[in-house]
C-alpha cells in the first residue's frame, strides 16, 4: 500500500477494539495513516520524539512538524473530522474519562500516559515517520 510521504500518522491502541473501530473511521479522513501502538516501528519513533514510549494516542503531522498527544490528539482529530468545535472541546475535556471507560470495557491492563500537549516534531522522530507507514493496515473500502 502506498502512502503520501507527508500524510498524518495516527498511533492508536491496537489491542482496544473500540480504539480500532475509531481508527477505521479516522482513516477515512484524507490521507491519515493509522498504526497500532504495538507495531514494531512505533517504539523507536516514540523514543526519538519523547525520550520514552508513552502509551497514548498520538497524531503525527510531518507537514506541520507537529505531534499531538492524548487530549490534544483527540481534539485535533475531531477538528479534522469536521465535527463542531464543541465536540472537539468535549473530547479534549473528557479524554481521561473516555480513556478510562474504554480501557475498562476492553480489558486493557495499562493506563494511558499523561501526555496531552502539542509538540514540535523532533528531527530524529521526523526521520522515522516513514518507518511507521508500512505498519498501517489498508483503509476500509468506501461504502457504495
Amino acid at each position: 500500500m502506498s502512502h503520501d510521504s507527508d500524510a498524518p500518522v495516527l498511533i492508536f491502541d491496537g489491542d482496544c477494539p473500540y480504539c480500532s473501530v475509531a481508527a477505521l473511521a479516522l482513516r477515512r479522513l484524507d490521507g491519515v495513516v493509522a498504526v497500532p501502538w504495538e507495531a514494531d516501528p512505533v517504539g523507536p519513533f516514540l523514543d526519538a520524539q519523547f525520550g520514552s514510549r508513552p502509551f497514548a494516542m498520538v497524531l503525527v503531522d510531518p507537514r506541520e512538524r507537529r505531534v499531538y498527544a492524548g487530549r490534544s490528539a483527540a481534539e485535533e482529530l475531531a477538528d479534522r473530522a469536521g465535527t463542531p468545535g464543541i465536540v472537539g472541546g468535549l473530547v479534549r475535556d473528557n479524554y481521561d474519562r473516555i480513556a478510562d471507560v474504554v480501557g475498562t470495557l476492553s480489558g486493557r491492563g495499562r493506563d494511558p500516559a499523561d501526555v496531552h500537549e502539542t509538540y514540535r516534531l523532533t528531527d530524529d522522530a521526523r526521520d522515522l515517520v516513514d518507518d511507521l507507514r508500512p505498519a498501517a493496515s489498508d483503509p476500509p473500502e468506501a461504502l457504495s
